[in-house]
């Protein structure tokens, strides 16, 4: 990979331009690698009960190689401001997207695995530009998205040690480096962890953060189960459903490395791994349009960072840091109706200040991608209070 500022050692505070230029001999080999695929000899009819389904794969793989155009998506990627700073050592790529508006709020946008910074593309108009999408130009926010350390362009040179709560410090000092005194955090998945872990940690700034999970389950204590609702009996046992298919989670969590050479060296094993995630299982198929699945893939692919990324699962579940809860921040909450959904009850248990929850018939897991237009009004709603 090749960019218009190299990446440097060096430790300081300097902010750089950065594009991106992906060398044509990077494409050149993903195309010979996508037509000299070894498939499996899976078991036919079996649709999504041992895994990503076969034939959903040899489809998607067949559109990678044929119709999709990543040179499209590099010119889209390159629309906006990009940068990159060293934090804490680390090398931290990030968009940031100032509004027209001068009074706008800035805002932090964290994604989690196996997503990137192009989970949040179509959110970025609305949220910087309201009045230029029929909405009230006082919700404006600017934006700052940054590759989470070991994802996309930030890279995989990533020492050890990188967790939730490191991420969250870096994110307030990133923010403090932009010279922003007040701004908000969002986040889903890991990112929403991220986001609950500035509000645990309260950096001088930080207004609110919204989210679009709360990781709060039963403790083992019966009366917490007493008088549960059919509602949140079916959310337990959707989330029960998610964690028997989950094994993505063990795999990070333990063995990273083990299973990024098998990633790293086959992208339509990236593409499979990643594809599970987005479709649920199999449960919401193709609710992400497949030009955008494969732009995530590829900041994936391009970039080598199939051992970095999936190791921040590791990372979390090895971590000597304890959180020091419940998170007070003012917390916004957004339930979308394909995904597990967070129950209030033992969500306030752990975070005693949400001021706003809110609930949706669809969107997934990754409701910036296939739900914006209910979720940038959700956040706009949200930091409202703020302004």
């Amino acid at each position: 990979m090749t960019t218009s500022t190299p990446f440097s050692n060096a430790a300081n505070t300097e902010i750089h331009p950065f594009r991106i230029a992906i060398p044509q001999a990077d494409l050149d080999d993903l195309q010979y690698r996508l037509s000299h695929t070894r498939w499996p000899d899976a078991l036919s009819g079996t649709e999504w009960k041992y895994g990503v389904s076969l034939p959903y794969v040899k489809e998607l793989a067949a559109y990678w190689q044929i119709k999709y155009d990543w040179r499209k998506h590099e010119a889209r990627l390159n629309e906006f401001p990009q940068f990159t700073t060293m934090i804490d050592g680390a090398h931290i790529h990030f968009l940031h997207v100032r509004s027209p508006e001068p009074d706008a709020l800035p805002l932090i946008l964290t994604h989690a695995w196996p997503s990137s910074i192009v989970e949040f593309l179509d959110l970025i108009g609305p949220l910087t530009d309201p009045r230029a999408h029929g909405g009230d130009p006082a919700n404006a926010f600017h934006l700052v998205i940054p590759s989470v350390p070991g994802f996309g362009f930030s890279g995989s040179s990533l020492e050890a040690g990188w967790n939730i709560s490191r991420i969250a410090k870096a994110w307030a000092e990133l923010m403090d480096r932009l010279g922003y005194e007040k701004y908000g955090a969002h986040g889903s998945d890991c990112g929403a962890l991220v986001s609950r872990e500035m509000g645990i940690q309260k950096p001088e700034g930080l207004l609110g953060i919204h989210v679009l999970q709360l990781f709060s389950f039963p403790s083992g204590d019966p009366a917490e189960m007493v008088d549960l609702s059919e509602d949140d009996q079916s959310r337990l046992q959707f989330l029960a459903n998610f964690h028997e298919r989950a094994g993505f989670n063990a795999i990070q969590q333990t063995r990273p490395q083990t299973l990024s050479y098998g990633l790293t060296d086959s992208p339509v094993g990236q593409l499979a791994w990643i594809a599970e995630l987005f479709n649920g299982f199999g449960d919401h198929v193709d609710f992400v349009e497949p030009e955008a699945l494969l732009t995530n893939v590829m900041l994936y692919w391009l970039t080598n960072t199939a051992e970095s990324s999936t190791r921040l699962y590791y990372e979390n579940a090895h971590s000597e840091q304890t959180e020091q809860g419940p998170n007070t921040t003012p917390t916004g909450v957004a339930v979308f109706g394909n995904d597990f959904k967070s129950m209030k009850r033992f969500a306030e248990r752990d975070n005693t200040n949400i001021v706003q929850w809110s609930e949706f018939e669809r969107g997934t897991h990754f409701a910036a991608m296939d739900a914006p237009d209910l979720l940038a009004p959700d956040l706009q709603t949200f930091f409202r209070r703020f302004r």
